[in-house]
């Protein structure tokens, strides 16, 4: 009798070649995923994850002279410690497979290997970039567009400010759909406020985008007299607050209020309109060692300003001996020195807009939720991963997170804006 394929064939497959070597499969160039751990955690309060965080230290110090005696105490006054709700952020991601390619791939464990070595690859690869530019820009927007050309009734390019723009973003984004927002307003409405990328060209910052003409003359009408950020069709109002979010923080973010808790609110620093120096990346952490920054950090930039950041630590390095402490290798992606808190470990980082960079300290940073990357389908017993497409002859395929960002103590952390490259 001839043996039909089935989705738990598949799954058993699946699970045996898979299962457990998904983190081996996330690509390095996932810096965040990478380095800040994942942590599962229980929902409470709805949606929410309750993170305890403390926003104030203890105040009830009584003081007294060599000659006081038994002088009397002042009241105790306890820290002050709230649990941030933090929400995650659910994204799925959706593949398939055909019926003769999966009949195919489960004759055996190398044809399963060879037949769906690419498409579970390319998933996790998606999936992941989606969730490591969500943990920088959640919230915050993918670019800034301010200029658009052509003539076009359903067509257009459209150009991103140099400042806001990173080639990892947009690198591979052709098909992807987008909208459009000035401020929180929607460029648009409906099935008009999508636009679908139909080429990118990382060289001149451009992007080509095809709508609906109502669409794309709103779009022209908006960039032609200002500007409008870029977020993935259906993330704004939906997706997680990201690095660049929870930094900039000056409101009420996971339940608690900077304007309250000092803390709570992260720092800014400018680059002055110009190239990013090492003086400057050390200059730019004094605000968090003064607000209890005493450990090391990560800092991330783009590789544009890592260039230049190299190229003058170098220089440092041939000329300056106040710098025979720092440490880099020529080529690596890292460069490593010394600072009054600790070591600073600067990435270069391609989703790291150019005129921007974030130093964190990694200890404080985690991710929240209740799963990491997983192909298994959430609420189900077993290990179910592939499911039949209901109107085309072939499988399913899911990848599936529920995770956030969150910071323990903002106020360690910086944003430096306003960086020029030449």
């Amino acid at each position: 009798m001839a043996q039909y394929t089935t989705p738990a064939q598949l799954d058993g497959l699946f699970k045996e070649v898979y299962a457990d070597n998904i983190v081996n499969l996330i690509p390095d160039s996932a810096k965040l995923v990478k380095t800040i751990p994942f942590i599962s955690a229980d929902k409470e309060n709805g949606n929410n994850y309750n993170q305890p965080v403390v926003l104030s230290n203890e105040h009830g110090m009584s003081f007294g002279s060599s000659s006081s005696g038994a002088f009397s105490l002042n009241n105790s006054i306890a820290m002050t410690m709230k649990n941030a709700q933090v929400q995650g952020g659910q994204m799925v991601l959706r593949s398939s497979i055909s019926y003769d390619a999966a009949s195919k791939a489960s004759n055996s464990k190398k044809a399963f290997v060879r037949g769906t070595e690419y498409l579970v690859e390319n998933m996790l690869e998606s999936h992941t970039k989606f969730l490591e530019i969500g943990l920088l820009y959640g919230g915050s927007g993918l670019g800034n567009f301010d200029t658009i050309s052509g003539s076009s009734a359903t067509s257009r390019t459209i150009t991103c400010t140099v400042a806001s723009f990173a080639s990892g973003i947009w690198s591979g984004a052709e098909n992807a759909v987008l909208q459009f927002y000035d401020g929180s307003s929607l460029v648009s409405s409906g099935a008009d406020s999508k636009f679908t990328i139909t080429s990118v060209d990382l060289s001149n910052r451009q992007l080509t985008v095809s709508g609906t003409s109502t669409g794309i003359t709103a779009l022209a009408t908006q960039l032609g007299s200002g500007n409008a950020d870029a977020y993935w069709d259906g993330a704004y109002g939906n997706e997680i607050n990201g690095l660049d979010s929870i930094i900039t923080n000056t409101g009420t973010m996971f339940g608690i209020d900077a304007g309250t808790y000092s803390l709570w609110s992260g720092n800014s620093y400018s680059a002055g309109s110009a190239a990013l120096t090492m003086a400057k990346v050390l200059k730019s952490i004094s605000d968090a060692q003064a607000r209890g920054l005493n450990e090391d950090v990560d800092c991330f930039i783009n590789p544009v300003t890592w260039q230049a950041l190299n190229s003058d630590q170098a220089a440092l390095r041939s000329y300056d001996s106040s710098y025979k402490a720092a440490k880099a290798e020529a080529g690596t992606e890292a460069i490593t020195f010394h600072s009054q808190s600790g070591l600073i470990k600067v990435h270069s980082h391609n989703i790291v807009k150019q005129g921007e960079g974030f130093i964190i300290p990694p200890k404080k940073v985690k991710r929240l939720g209740s799963t990491d990357i997983t192909f298994k389908r959430p609420g189900r017993q077993g290990e179910d991963f592939f499911r039949e497409l209901s109107d085309n002859a072939g499988y399913e395929l899911r990848s599936y997170s529920d995770e956030a960002i969150f910071v323990e103590c903002p106020a360690r952390c910086v944003k430096i804006t306003n960086i020029t490259n030449s």
